[in-house]
């Protein structure tokens, strides 16, 4: 029975949310509540591929973290393993597995540069923008793949407390608070706590205990005033403390397509605390905005890793890391409804990072105790220009400048684990600068009816950087990868907007791409491979026949590959697929919204499917996951105050490998498993 009407409201599914808007950033509308940011004119005059989800649309889909919108998103891809040590993030086949992501991320403005900071819970968040493609015209830093946008809610626009408890299988525990007050006209307070627990799914034998428990703290305040009508002034504050098991990695057999039990004899974790604080102050006229945001984030991590992931004690790694990053970024741009439109901004940033790395060799009876102090300071200056040419027709020309300074010092000794002896083995100061301009070219075409048509060429551009771990003084750095993006698309509405499409091309030229691999016993080591390329497309539909109703697919392909990578003269992985890479995504998601039914005052029911795959894990292709999905539903039963929800994700069971690599042996870790639960929230 239950099976039948999950199945029966599965749909057509788009992009979550997503309106005919086309703009580098874009209002959302969530109710009383609107998202805002600020890198966007008046009118609707540059053109690029985004998806944009809001409250609602997360709470009916069960999505409450960011690696929930993998496939939810086209060609999203944010593998679900390991820890939070090590979040990365693909888009359109751009991304990097670690150090130094990719994909720009921001929270309410603040940015986020290390990607083990990504994983964030999204359970009470307005909304989430991802723009695909090269997006360094604006944003800058690290988004050669595109950019992400979390919105928290805004008090003087929202107004609302809520309080949660929510179990499930697994002892998976969550209670969250939070409160949306309008003290006055002019004053706004958020303030928001939760607390997530979860045993684990997976058993590590050796230990009996679960190899991927969790339990996760945080906190956010939120101070916002409106002097007049002109201006908004805002102060944003969060502390996040995790504490993981991680790492349910198992020897996999390629041949027998087997994982083995879990089964290592030291106990491996990761800590995490973040505390990230934004003050923004925003100013409007009828002609001009201003825009200033000052931004400062802490970060504290420890890592333990039993590498070798058998019962023998042969090595085991102590990783921490401290990083401390200020920026601050202003931006001026025309406010009017002119047929030119402009925006010009400066960004500044002062990074500093200090890692300590320890791997202990039980069988060789020595440690390597390896500290790394990494101070980068970098600064852009943009600008970017639109016009409407003739009625329907513009052009965006933009351009951006970066400049980064990065430094790096490092100093190794060996220690003797029997007898303590110390041992100095290396060190050395290095520093390297990176520049570049990225430019941005745009036309669209959008009719009076609303349909849109674009091309659009930009550069893309990630700095290079020091690899913490090496083995010869050629591998101590890497260089910038560069990118060209070319892309067509169109936005179209039918049945007086009922329902909406969404479709684009695209081609990726990709030189000079940071690519890692693993040296066993040592660990992850970045290198440039020589020419990469990705192509593919996207497709989006939204329908809503009727008011109550919802329907949406979403679905992308890929097909990215080495053209040129000769690892070494017995290597030569040129025509291989890039891993980490799905050739497509797809989502089929469907809500049903009832009022007034029976003794409730109303009824949601949602399902969606969610599918990826073919998936290379290694540059060699010989490990793959073929292509998976799995079904989620959720019934949401509300009563005055009062909502009572029942969730399930991956009901048909689906056994899907989450992740693979290889060192000396291939190791694998499996998917998520069948997971339900159920939460009784009070919302005032």
């Amino acid at each position: 029975m239950l099976s039948t009407l999950l199945l029966a409201t599965l749909t057509i599914s788009g992009v979550a949310g997503v309106t005919s808007d086309s703009v580098v950033s874009k209002d959302v509308a969530l109710k009383e509540v609107v998202v805002t940011d600020f890198k966007q004119n008046k009118r609707n005059l540059t053109s690029v591929a985004v998806s944009t989800i809001n409250h609602q649309q997360l709470s009916n889909q069960q999505i409450v973290s960011l690696k929930e919108l993998t496939a939810v998103m086209p060609n999203f891809y944010m593998p679900d393993y390991g820890s939070y040590a090590n979040t990365p993030i693909f888009i359109r086949g751009i991304g990097a597995k670690m150090k130094g992501s990719a994909v720009g991320f921001y929270v309410d403005g603040v940015p986020h540069f290390e990607s083990s900071a990504f994983n964030i819970d999204l359970s009470d968040i307005a909304a989430v923008d991802v723009f695909r493609g090269p997006q360094g015209t604006l944003y800058g830093r690290n988004s050669i793949a595109g950019v992400i946008n979390v919105y928290t809610h805004n008090p003087l626009d929202y107004q609302k407390t809520r309080i949660k408890v929510g179990y499930g299988r697994y002892n998976d525990f969550v209670v969250q608070a939070s409160n949306y007050s309008k003290l006055s006209d002019k004053l706004g307070l958020s303030s928001a706590i939760s607390y997530h627990h979860n045993d684990g799914m997976f058993i590590n034998s050796y230990l009996n205990e679960k190899a991927d428990k969790l339990d996760e703290g945080e906190g956010r305040i939120g101070i916002y005033w409106r002097p007049n009508t002109n201006w908004l002034i805002h102060l944003n504050s969060t502390l996040t403390l995790s504490k993981q098991n991680g790492y349910p990695y198992a020897p996999y057999d390629v041949n027998k397509n087997e994982l083995s039990p879990i089964s290592y004899n030291r106990n491996s974790s990761y800590r995490r605390l973040i505390s990230s604080t934004g003050f923004n102050v925003r100013y409007e006229n009828s002609r001009i905005s201003f825009n200033s945001q000052t931004s400062y984030q802490f970060m504290k991590s420890h890592l333990g890793l039993d590498q070798d992931f058998t019962p023998k004690d042969v090595f085991f790694t102590d990783n921490s890391y401290h990083q401390n990053m200020l920026s601050q970024e202003i931006t001026l741009k025309s406010n009017d409804k002119g047929r030119y439109q402009w925006i010009i901004g400066v960004f500044g940033m002062l990074l500093h990072s200090n890692q300590f790395a320890e791997t202990s060799y039980y069988t060789r009876h020595y440690s390597t105790p390896t500290s790394y102090e990494s101070p980068t300071a970098g600064f852009a200056i943009y600008h970017q220009s639109s016009y409407n040419i003739w009625r329907g027709l513009s052009a965006t020309v933009g351009l951006r400048f970066d400049y980064e300074h990065a430094k790096t010092s490092y100093n190794q000794d060996k220690v003797t684990l029997t007898t303590g002896d110390n041992k100095h083995e290396k060190d050395f100061i290095s520093s390297a600068n990176f520049r570049q301009f990225t430019p941005k070219f745009t036309l669209q075409y959008l009719t009076n009816r609303d349909n849109l048509y674009y091309a659009s060429i930009t550069r893309g551009y990630k700095p290079g950087g020091f690899n913490t771990i090496f083995k010869t003084d050629a591998e101590r750095t890497y260089d910038p990868e560069y990118s060209w993006n070319y892309e067509i698309g169109t936005r179209l509405k039918f049945l007086n907007g009922r329902l909406t499409a969404e479709a684009d091309l695209f081609y990726i030229d990709w030189r000079h791409m940071q690519t890692t691999y693993i040296i066993p016993a040592v660990g992850n080591l970045i290198a440039n491979a020589g020419h990469t390329d990705s192509k593919g497309f996207e497709l989006s539909l939204a329908y809503h026949p009727i008011k109550s109703l919802q329907f949406g697919m979403n679905y992308g392909y890929t097909h990215a590959r080495y053209l040129e990578y000769k690892k070494s003269a017995k290597e030569d992985f040129s025509g291989n697929r890039l891993p980490m890479v799905p050739n497509h995504t797809l989502s089929i998601d469907g809500t049903y919204t009832v009022l007034q039914a029976g003794w409730f005052d109303k009824i949601i029911l949602n399902a969606g499917l969610a599918g990826l795959g073919r998936i290379y894990w290694a540059d060699d292709n010989i490990v793959r996951q073929n292509f998976y999905a799995t079904l989620n539903a959720k019934v949401s039963l509300t009563k005055g105050v009062f909502t009572w929800d029942l969730w399930g994700k991956n009901l048909t069971g689906t056994d899907y490998i989450a992740y693979s690599f290889k060192t000396s042996g291939n190791y694998a870790q499996k998917g998520k498993p069948l997971t339900f639960g159920t939460s009784l929230s009070v919302t005032f």
